[in-house]
């Protein structure tokens, strides 16, 4: 039997796709096992008895989408024959990567191809059901491929070639460090600074020698350069398979998300691998009855890449918040751990169980609350102990909208605490749904519906965003509404990424217990779920304009306007600039009559 696997993407990828290769030859041993791969990663299998044929292609004509109709390349994929089957350990994601895919099999003339549906793969002929990126882990998902063949798909662990070593390292212990994260996507890269200062912490504890691997285009020289101890750099001075073989010997390896991190998962050293953007679920360090820790910070909007059936931000955010607030201790903790041969402490725990009641409109969560319901909620939140900062996100059309074209944003409305039903049209779409949701909670309500019992709890309020001077007259309105209104802090500021720092550090001090965020959305709301973590607030709320609404700046709707749905039409009138926006509402209502007709042609 000829079985092509085709796994064209990078070394991590290929990392990965070794259990499913090894199952696959288990099963199969008297198959020509053909693999279709890029030139960069075949060495990690050459040589490794995992299969009987490489064909490569190089990484820019593997990733086109037309690559595959160069001469040389056609010559490349034609040069093996027909195939019985084909095996394609991908996510069927983008139209362009599909294409190049089914001219794969075009190529292969095989009677069987299996891979994972997410209703795009048109040319399969025996599908595994796509439940989305992180859903399983990518070896998994391989696996269960490979199971469609007959081979065993429980987990097993990744096989890579090693390769002697030019000269032999220095005895003694080592700790291998990366300060890189994929040539192609920096934002996975943690500061070389840091990653100095706990190299040097623990060569000072341990006595163990400090080795830098990597490539030319990972951040080792900056990192040599911040180095107080002597460091073995074998920095672009191994081929994969001596890299390899360099990771086995390690006593600890620390780097973040990459092709050299799944190396070194592979190769069987300890792994502490610090992730922010990326996926972990997907693409942790997989190392099945071994040592892997994934330390992150775990914002709202991470992961922000490759979530569900989307690429989402694959290059993560300008802000980069996720990395930045993994510090030296909870790195230098999890290591000391390894090095011990214990296990560090779990991540921070996502949010908990929603409240019931929810609802999902267009994909996105909407929480069927009362008012005085969600009172009720934040009261719990601020009694929980140890509290820990909650997101309460408004929802309103133009939000979901926006959301469809704004993975990002998509995200943390998916993963907040609370959603709340701010607009008229998410009535309507509930009940087209069947459902009823009790009523609107806008911001511009909910923040005095809050400060109202934060006057009898006690509770301290911070105000941040709006132009300068708002925020402090929005206060005052609130203390003359409510006496005995305690308000710790207000700032106009702005979401600019380097601002964060210096406004979370004004938000802590104060000792706030509600943060109210009115930048307006999105970039209120994806503030707040970036910086979620270190906030010591009880609850951070973004409010749109409610502030300029306190302050007397803007005028509100009369109070028959905004009963009868028509707030929208009432600021139109009054800020004209709003009509872009707007034209989303009509989207919003076409988008909910096509839901309900798909839904019921399911």
């Amino acid at each position: 039997m000829r079985i092509l696997v085709v796994q064209l993407a990078d070394v991590g990828d290929l990392v990965l796709a070794t259990p499913a290769l090894a199952a696959l030859r288990a099963a199969r041993p008297d198959a020509r096992l053909t693999l279709l791969t890029g030139a960069h990663a075949a060495p990690l299998v050459a040589g490794s008895g995992l299969v009987d044929a490489i064909v490569t292609l190089e990484r820019a004509s593997g990733s086109h989408p037309f690559g595959f109709l160069r001469p040389d390349n056609l010559r490349r994929m034609l040069a093996p024959g027909p195939q019985d089957l084909v095996i394609y350990l991908h996510h069927f994601t983008l139209w362009r990567g599909t294409f190049k895919f089914a001219l794969v099999a075009l190529a292969a003339r095989a009677g069987r191809r299996i891979g994972l549906d997410n209703g795009n793969a048109w040319f399969l002929t025996e599908r595994v059901e796509d439940e989305g990126f992180g859903a399983m882990h990518q070896a998994e998902y391989w696996l269960q491929l490979a199971a469609r063949a007959g081979a065993d798909p429980r987990p097993r662990p990744a096989v890579v070639a090693r390769g002697a070593l030019p000269q032999p390292l220095p005895p003694g212990r080592y700790i291998a460090l990366h300060a890189g994260g994929g040539a192609s996507n920096p934002a996975r890269r943690w500061a070389p600074e840091r990653f100095a200062q706990v190299a040097d912490s623990l060569r000072e504890e341990s006595g163990a020698q400090l080795v830098l691997v990597g490539g030319p285009d990972d951040d080792n020289q900056a990192l040599r350069a911040a180095l107080r101890s002597a460091v073995i750099d074998l920095t672009g001075q191994t081929t994969l398979p001596q890299l390899a073989q360099v990771l086995a010997g390690a006593a600890l390896f620390i780097g973040a998300e990459s092709g050299v991190m799944h190396l070194a998962a592979a190769a069987g050293a300890p792994v502490l691998a610090i992730m922010g953007p990326g996926n972990a679920s997907a693409w942790g360090p997989w190392t099945p009855g071994g040592r892997g820790v994934v330390l992150r910070s775990a914002p709202v909007c991470s992961p922000c890449g490759y979530v569900g059936h989307s690429l989402g931000l694959p290059r993560g955010c300008e802000a980069r918040t996720c990395m930045r607030m993994v510090t030296v201790p909870q790195v230098l903790e999890a290591a000391r751990a390894l090095l011990r041969g214990e296990s560090p402490a779990p991540a921070r725990d996502g949010p908990g169980p929603p409240p019931p009641g929810r609802i999902h409109i267009l994909g996105l969560p909407v929480d069927g609350l009362g008012t005085a319901q969600w009172l009720a909620l934040v009261d719990a939140w601020m009694r929980a102990r140890p509290r820990r900062a909650r997101q309460v996100c408004t929802m309103n059309p133009e939000f979901m909208m926006a959301a469809r074209g704004d993975a990002n944003f998509r995200h943390i409305l998916q993963r907040a605490d609370l959603c709340v039903a701010d607009g008229a049209g998410l009535l309507w779409a509930a009940r087209r749904q069947g459902r009823t949701l009790p009523g609107r909670i806008t911001g511009a309500d909910g923040l005095p519906l809050l400060a109202q019992r934060a006057a009898s709890r006690g509770w301290r309020l911070f105000l941040l965003g709006a132009a300068p001077g708002v925020a402090e007259r929005a206060a005052q309105a609130l203390q003359s509404r409510f006496p005995g209104l305690q308000i710790a802090g207000t700032f106009s500021g702005s979401p600019a990424a380097d601002e964060e720092d210096d406004i979370v550090a004004r938000v802590n001090a104060s000792q706030a217990d509600l943060l109210f965020v009115a930048w307006g959305a999105p970039r209120q709301d994806k503030w707040i779920a970036r910086n979620l973590p270190r906030l010591q607030v009880g609850m951070a709320m973004g409010v749109g304009g409610a502030f300029d609404f306190l302050a007397g700046d803007v005028r509100r709707a009369p109070a028959w306007l905004r009963r009868r749905g028509l707030e929208w039409l009432f600021r139109l009138a009054l800020q004209p600039w709003r009509l872009r926006r707007m034209l989303r509402l009509p989207r919003f209502v076409l988008a909910v009559l096509m839901e309900r007709r798909a839904r019921a042609q399911a």
